[in-house]
This record gives structure tokens, sequence and C-alpha cells, in this order.
């Protein structure tokens, strides 16, 4: 990496190599602030007939050059650094998923224990995890062979046990990965890379059995003791080893790895940083989410510990069937508020498979896309939170109360109700062509409770900006700010329910204008206030509130109790969700149309006389 000081870059170019596209952004330092110049982007050429990765990256480039007026490429095609004047850049880093990203299979001891935690180091590193493989899976041991040979993964995360306990199982574990003789996916002049981070007492006899086969890292225990991960010396080796191998097998990547001045992160261990270091400079507890068109990804900070699931199956053009399978017709047309005939509706989804970038049409079709964008949200985040758990294996002492809900709830780290913030990010969050309709699909997907920020990424930068963290988190988070999120505004959702239209909450707002809103809000009623952004900072205004909820309904502070806080606003302002939590919609068929229309109207989610033809 280039030795450089902070302070002394003022230009900083950064390049995100997707599966599809090359994105391009420039970032400068204007007066104390770094902001966002242009944006450019050209297909990806990891594939034949270009085999290049770099072709890619310079077309983007070449377009920022374009849009900005700013010389970055001399004319050998090199990337001019420093920056003097309106040329070069201080820094160049880049993120890849390009050539299907990183492939892994992980293996551990027992599923729910040491497994578990390698998949997490796994998934917080950016990869795709392919299998688990563990002593008690049920499979038998020439399956569990006979699947490391047919998946072919970049790498290998061996663990199992803590250290000091026994270690045949993880020994006998080795003894597959050596009988298997994996080869890797890229490339057949090296060994398959393969990290060893389980007891400390049996790296002797794992480094005897696989040292001839695969290419051994040892690493510190992702396990230690029972009581306590310590994920990141495998999180770290994953990523150097991404690029020492994986990354140099791509076409074009060893040429790419000269030119940055940091190294290539895979596009979502990026992502997740720049959530967590948004999370822990501001000591909030976030959800980020990316819905693609293959798969979602969902990330999280909870008690400060960062969590990320992949939902492979669920996506908005290739996998859209699996959604629509998963989660079946009825629960996708309760967010219909219209009669749509079931061969009609299935040949929609078959049509969206076949033709991934079409884009709807008519209100009929974005209203239908929309709500399958929210059960993928509201699956994809069930799988998070089934993953995002505290460590098993460990006794607690409990009430009966704390045993029933950590059985229905898995001791889940998610609470929503402390959740500070929820960011969107892909297509149909970012490109909706409403901002009502990205947070409406964020607050029925995910359903958050008490008080809650709502954001969406605008064009897809968190990569960029994830990989910059790590060598200049001021820009990054500056940036990330001001630039790549647009502020939605903040949604607050009384908990509690009732079986009628009766008075839930009080509200009082302080408006920056010296306006004073007031009002009340019945049981199943959705309400916006505006309360919009900053015309100087672009950041969003602020208002005192006074939250009053009724008897039974809690915002945070228990129930019946008031609230006195700091509201941020956005682009559509404070949403006020008083259809209770949990949430269950009507189920008489035209009393459900009837709420749908009422709260997409209250909200302006689609234009009023659209809705009214319906």
């Amino acid at each position: 990496m280039k030795d450089f000081k902070p302070e002394d870059i003022k230009v900083i170019l950064a390049t995100d190599c997707g599966s599809t596209t090359t994105k391009a952004i420039l970032i400068e330092k204007k007066g104390e602030d770094y902001r966002l110049i242009v944006r450019g982007e050209a297909p990806t050429t990891v594939e034949s007939p270009f085999e290049d990765v770099t072709m890619g990256v310079l077309n983007a480039v070449a377009e920022v050059e374009e849009l900005s007026g700013r010389k970055i490429l001399d004319e050998k095609g090199k990337i001019i650094s420093p920056s003097n004047g309106d040329v070069g850049t201080d820094i160049y880093v880049s993120t890849s998923s390009a050539g299907g990203g990183l492939q892994m299979m992980v293996t551990g001891v027992v599923r729910s224990m040491t497994a578990e935690s390698a998949e997490r180091a796994a998934l917080g590193a950016g990869a795709i995890v392919m299998d688990v493989i563990a002593s008690n899976d049920k499979r038998l041991p020439h399956q569990q062979i006979e699947r490391i040979r047919y998946l072919r993964p970049d790498m290998i995360l061996l663990s199992g046990g803590i250290d000091g306990g026994t270690t045949t199982h993880v020994v006998e574990l080795a003894e597959l990965i050596s009988a298997a003789d994996p080869k890797p996916r890229l490339g057949t002049g090296y060994k398959l890379p393969v990290i060893y981070a389980g007891n400390k007492d049996a790296r002797e006899a794992i480094r005897k059995t696989l040292d001839e086969k695969v290419d051994l890292d040892v690493v510190d225990n992702l396990r230690p003791v029972l009581e306590r991960e310590n994920l990141m010396p495998a999180r770290e080796k994953i990523h150097d080893l991404f690029m020492e191998h994986v990354m140099a097998q791509a076409p074009g990547y060893r040429k790419l790895m000269g030119w940055t001045d940091a190294p290539i992160m895979p596009t979502p261990g990026a992502v997740g940083l720049i959530i967590k270091t948004i999370a822990d400079m501001n000591q909030i507890e976030a959800v980020g989410v990316d819905i693609g068109g293959a798969t979602t990804d969902i990330f999280s900070v909870f008690q400060g510990v960062f969590n990320r699931t992949v939902s492979a199956n669920l996506g908005m053009s290739y996998s859209v069937s699996n959604v629509f399978a998963e989660a079946g017709l009825e629960n996708v047309m309760r967010w219909v508020p219209f009669d749509l005939d079931e061969r009609d509706l299935r040949n929609r989804v078959k049509n969206k498979m076949i033709r991934p970038t079409t884009i709807p049409q008519t209100i009929e079709e974005l209203i239908f896309e929309q709500a399958i964008a929210k059960e993928a949200l509201r699956l994809a985040f069930i799988q998070h939170k089934s993953f995002a758990t505290v460590l098993k294996g460990i006794q607690q002492q409990r009430t009966i109360a704390d045993a029933f809900e950590q059985t229905m709830g898995g001791l889940t780290l998610v609470n929503m109700m402390s959740l500070n913030m929820l960011i969107g990010s892909g297509g149909v969050l970012s490109h909706a062509p409403r901002r009502q309709q990205g947070a409406l699909m964020l607050i029925d997907g995910f359903l958050p409770e008490g008080i809650t920020r709502l954001a969406v990424d605008s064009i897809f930068m968190m990569p960029q900006l994830g990989v910059l963290t790590d060598v200049h988190p001021k820009a990054a988070t500056q940036v990330f700010e001001k630039d790549c999120l647009i502020h939605l505004g903040t949604c607050i959702a009384p908990v509690g329910e009732l079986k009628e239209p009766k008075e839930i909450l009080r509200y009082s707002f302080d408006i920056p204008d010296g306006e004073k809103i007031e009002g009340t809000i019945n049981y199943g009623q959705m309400k916006r206030i505006p309360l919009g952004l900053d015309e100087k900072t672009d950041l969003p205004q602020t208002c005192k509130a006074v939250l009053t909820p009724l008897r039974g309904f809690d915002l945070g502070e228990g129930k019946g109790s008031k609230v006195e806080t700091e509201i941020h606003g956005g682009v559509n302002g404070i949403i006020i969700d008083g259809r209770g939590r949990p949430f269950v919609l009507p189920e008489d068929h035209k009393t459900r149309i009837q709420k749908l229309k009422e709260w997409m109207i209250a909200l302006d989610i689609y234009p009023k006389e659209a809705l009214e033809r319906l």
C-alpha cells in the first residue's frame, strides 16, 4: 500500500468491478469536505472475448474523465498519480465481485457452534458460502468428500474445537478434505487455499494431514472458548488469500492489483465494512440490505456485533420465481390493491425471469413488482434473524419468560426497537420512481418498531466507500452521509395491537421554521409530516418531538410512556405508522384493498387518480 498522509489526499478514484457492470466514482476535497464529483460506468470485461478486467475499468474511468474534465489516464492508459491541478488522482482503490465473487466452503465440528462461527467469519469477509460441512450434519463421509470435490470452491475454512479440547473430530474433517483432494475453481497451476482456524492443539496433526495436498494457512482459533468468538484473524486471512490466489487467477486482475493503492476487496465485504464503520462511528444499531437480481444480502450491527447473510434464492429477476414460490401467492397478493387473475400473475413472474432487465411499464406492473420486493425483503430478513444470534452452546441463567422468548426467537441479536437506521440498496429500492415507494418497501418488508431512520443508497457506491474506509475513513464517511445516502426520513411505529380504530398516539413536532404540528393517530392509520433536507448542507432537518403512546402501546420507553426526542427528516419527512406491531393485514378482501389504497394515498406512494382507477 502507498504511504501517504490523509490530509494530503485531495482527489480519490474508486471502482467496483461487478459481474456485469464496472462502476467508477471520483471524489474531491472541496474546502474541508470530501464530495462525490462524477460517476462513470462500463460493461465488465472479465469474460471472453476480452478476458481482461482492466479494460472495463479503463472504460469506466474514461467516462469519469469526460464528465469531470479531469485528466486521469496518460497516453499509455496508466492512472496518473499524484494529482496536480486538474490532472491525476492521489489514491485509487477498487472492489470486485466479477467472476462470481468469492466462493467458499466452511467446515466445523458442531453445525450449530463452530461451523456456524466459521460461516459467520466467511460471510463477514464477503464470501458466498457454498456449503457447510460438519461432523454432525448427518451426511456420510463419502457424501461429504463427493460434495467437496464437486463444488470446487475458491478456498475452504476449516474450524473445530475449543483450545485445549478434543482434537479427534477436527482432524477427521481435515482427512475428509485430504481424501477429496479438491481443485480450485479458477486456474490449475496452484493448490487450493485452506485456512485452519480451530483448536490450537490440533495444528500439528492438521499440518501432517493437509500440507502436501493444499496450500495451508493457520490462524488463531475462531472459537477459542465456548463463550467467545474471535472472527477477525480468519476474516483478514480470507481477504489476503482472496487477493493472492483468487484475484490473481482471474483475467487481468494481477495487472489491476498493481494499480491499486489498497488491497482489492470482495464487493459484499466492502459494503459490510461501510455499514459497520458508520454504526461504530455514530454508536448506532443499523441494518443494511442490498436486493439484487439473484440474491439479497442483509448486513446488521446490533450490540456492536456485525453479521451478514446472503439469501441466494431471493432476488428480483433471475430468482424472482423462487421468491414467489417461497412466499406463496397469498403473501405476494396481500400487498396488491386490485384483483389479478392467478394465471396472469404467474405469467408476469415468468416474463421477469426470462427478461430480467425489463422495467415495469404500467402502474399495475410497478405495484406488483414492489409487492414481490416486500416479500423478498421479509423472507431474507427472517433468514438473517435466525443467523444473527448470540453464541450457541453457552449455558445462560434465564427466567421462564426468557426461556420462552429464546425458544421462539432463537436468541437473535436483532432488536427492531433498538434499531436506529435502516439502509436500502439495489435497483428496486434505489431506482423506485418515487422515493416514498422505497420507504414503504422498507417499512413493509422489515416492519421497524419505535423510531427508525430510513435511507437508500442513491447510486450504489457503498462498495467503493467501504474499501475507502480502510485508507481514508473521513472521506468515506463524509461522502456516504452527503452523497451516497438519500435520507428518506424517519418512521415512527408504536408497538401494540387493538381490535378497533381507536387513538393510539399523540404527537407534537417543533418544525425548524417555527411551526408546531400537533395531532393524533388512530390504530390502522398512516400519516406523513413534512420535514425535509437543509438547503445549505443537504443533510436532514431535525425537529424536537414529543410522542405520547396511549396505554398498551410502546415507542421504546415502555408501554404508555412519553418519548421526548430529536427526529430527523428527509425527502419523505416523518412517516407515522399506526398499523401496530405485530402487523396484520385485514383478512376481508375488500377491506384489505381499501386499507392499502388509504395508506398509499396518505403517503403519496402512487398517483391518487391511478389508484382510484384500479
